[in-house]
């Protein structure tokens, strides 16, 4: 019987392992991201309760067409330039101007009443709650570096669910209580049912959160997801390679930002005289006066766009007015790319994009808590908070378990220390290499000076 038993200890206790070390790595990874993450949920909550002054327009709802709302900041702020304006959502809301100083100070955000073109203050997004925990939520605050250790986090979380479920399924007499709480359980286990049963409950969602964020992530998302969708047409709209104007630049180069689908599409040309194509290298500047403006407003206003969206203003020769649309469901989506006579470029919407695209913005939409309004926020706050309760009990059950002098307890009885066959090892390190990359190397470095580490261990015990 004992050795009947020995795989599925063996297993299970490597299961164990995995899990507690895999813990310990992402617990402050995954309580930080769950923390921001819900303070994002409720981004536009929180600055109309905080900042009701800049984000509701006192005028009324006429809205000015976006030159002339432009032309206003420009002279509140005369030293400084307009990179970017975002059009009201809705009626009664202020339109918001992007600015950058003159002197090199830290890019700002303006806010204008579009009745009036009445500059109402601005704010320096970085140094508000919501700015600050959505950067947080990408990057710790550390740029690239910041961004691959929340994206290792992330990945390694998902080794954290599937370990979790292992050590969590039922088995013999455990199926009956598998979903139920055992209230005889007391001290830490108590804390270890709390954990468990949150851990069942919510694993799948998760899972969705994780998967769904990873997009976003710097290498995942911009070095293997991205390039590999647009290469196999499914991406953004394969006929935009065509349209680019020899540069690089995107719309997330000019707008700051833009839908996942499109971040590495690239921009159209204009032709300025410089070139057979139209290269941005010389040529005349574009014309970004206010009446050119108004004219991309007018052509937009023309094609459904006269709420909501945001328009770049063209920095160099050859570069276009984008603007796209971000509603709460992605189906909604619209860029469009236009000259400074306010002829459309290049129009794409979601229709245009590919399978892989289209899978990616319903995540984000569902992830942000976008798509099904006040319940989609309510299921996605309420998986933050399983994360943070699952965070809190496996800390809590670690502290009243761990040895004097010691990390981590053994896994309980029996043969525990047996190792798990390589070529478990092998499986899961290849597959960890080809859907998470990141993740698989670590996994690799982690294996090798295991590998070291025991031969270093066997080498002193041969010697003594």
């Amino acid at each position: 019987m004992a050795a009947d038993r020995r795989p599925a200890a063996t297993g299970y206790a490597t299961a164990w392992r995995w899990h507690f070390y895999a813990g310990l790595f992402t617990a402050p990874f995954l309580l930080m991201l769950a923390v921001t993450g819900a303070i994002y949920l409720f981004n536009d909550e929180l600055n109309d309760r905080l900042y009701p002054q800049l984000r509701f327009a006192p005028g009324g709802d006429r809205v000015l067409p976006a030159g002339d709302l432009v032309a206003a900041v420009r002279d509140h702020y005369p030293d400084a330039t307009v990179t970017r304006i975002d059009m009201p959502v809705t009626p009664g809301r202020t339109a918001m101007a992007f600015v950058t100083p003159a002197a090199g100070g830290e890019p700002f955000r303006a806010f204008v009443d579009p009745v009036d073109a009445a500059v109402l203050g601005d704010l320096i997004y970085s140094h508000t709650l919501v700015g600050f925990a959505d950067r947080m939520h990408g990057s710790l605050l550390l740029g690239e570096g910041g961004d691959a250790l929340v994206e290792l986090a992330a990945s390694w979380a998902l080794v954290l669910v599937v370990t979790g479920l292992w050590l969590w399924w039922p088995r013999g007499r455990r199926k009956g209580r598998a979903f139920r709480f055992d209230r005889r359980r007391q001290g830490r286990g108590r804390w270890r049912e709390v954990h468990r049963l949150v851990g069942a409950y919510t694993a799948v969602m998760i899972v969705f959160l994780i998967v769904t964020g990873l997009p976003w992530a710097g290498f995942w998302g911009d070095r293997v997801l991205a390039p590999a969708s647009n290469a196999l047409g499914l991406g953004y709209p394969p006929e935009l390679r065509h349209h680019g104007g020899g540069d690089g630049k995107t719309l997330l180069d000019t707008l700051g930002e833009a839908p996942w689908a499109l971040l590495q599409a690239p921009l159209p040309a204009i032709d300025t005289g410089a070139g057979r194509h139209g290269q941005h290298h010389g040529g005349a500047l574009p014309d970004t006066r206010p009446a050119a403006i108004n004219r991309v407003h007018r052509a937009l206003a023309e094609r459904g766009l006269a709420y909501g969206y945001r328009l770049s203003i063209p920095a160099g020769a050859g570069e276009p007015y984008s603007a796209y649309t971000y509603p709460a469901r992605p189906q909604g989506q619209r860029t469009l790319h236009l000259d400074g006579e306010g002829k459309v470029l290049l129009e794409v919407g979601f229709d245009d994009y590919g399978a892989v695209a289209k899978a990616v913005e319903y995540g984000v939409a569902l992830h942000m808590g976008n798509y099904f309004g006040v319940a989609n926020q309510g299921l996605m706050l309420l998986t933050c908070v399983a994360i943070v309760a699952l965070v809190i009990t496996g800390v809590v059950m670690w502290w009243r378990r761990r040895p004097p002098g010691g990390l981590a307890p053994a896994p309980g009885r029996g043969p525990e220390r047996a190792p798990l066959p390589r070529r478990y090892l092998l499986a899961l390190l290849i597959t960890l290499l080809a859907l998470l990359p990141l993740a698989g190397a670590s996994l690799a470095v982690i294996l090798a000076l295991d590998a070291l580490r025991r031969r270093v261990q066997r080498a002193l015990a041969s010697a003594g």
